[in-house]
Parts: structure tokens; sequence; C-alpha cells
């Protein structure tokens, strides 16, 4: 399943991270790079976690589109 990321830049420089469709699956970072990777395996283990739960992991439904604008 593939789910969008929606990452912030925060005001001290630092980054954020949060997945629309799992509520409470978050991370934080200091670079982008850092940042991306910690995601990865905050999904992993929110999803594993859902699963150990014997609850349902959501079917991902949010979408990107960027706008360009001048």
């Amino acid at each position: 399943m593939d789910y969008v990321v929606v990452i912030e830049k925060a005001g001290d420089g630092s980054f954020s991270a949060y997945v629309p469709d799992l509520p409470g699956c978050v991370s934080s970072g200091d670079s982008v790079e850092e940042v991306r990777g910690l995601i990865e395996e905050a999904v992993a283990m929110h999803i594993d976690s859902l699963r150990q739960h014997g609850e349902s992991v959501p079917v991902p439904a949010a979408t990107v589109h960027i706008i360009h604008a001048a």
C-alpha cells in the first residue's frame, strides 16, 4: 500500500511528517532525509500495532495534487 506523507518545515529549521490516512502516525527530524526515514519506520510500526491489536489497517485514500502558482 502506498500512503501519502506530508513533510513540513518548522520555524526552527527542523522537519515534521505525518500520514493523513494513519491518524497519529507522525515523526520529526533535523533534515528532510532524516524525517523521510523516520516516517517510513513509523508507518511500519503503526501498521504492525494496528494488526497486533486486531484493528483494521486503513486503505490509503489521500491523494496529492500540486498546483504551480506564479
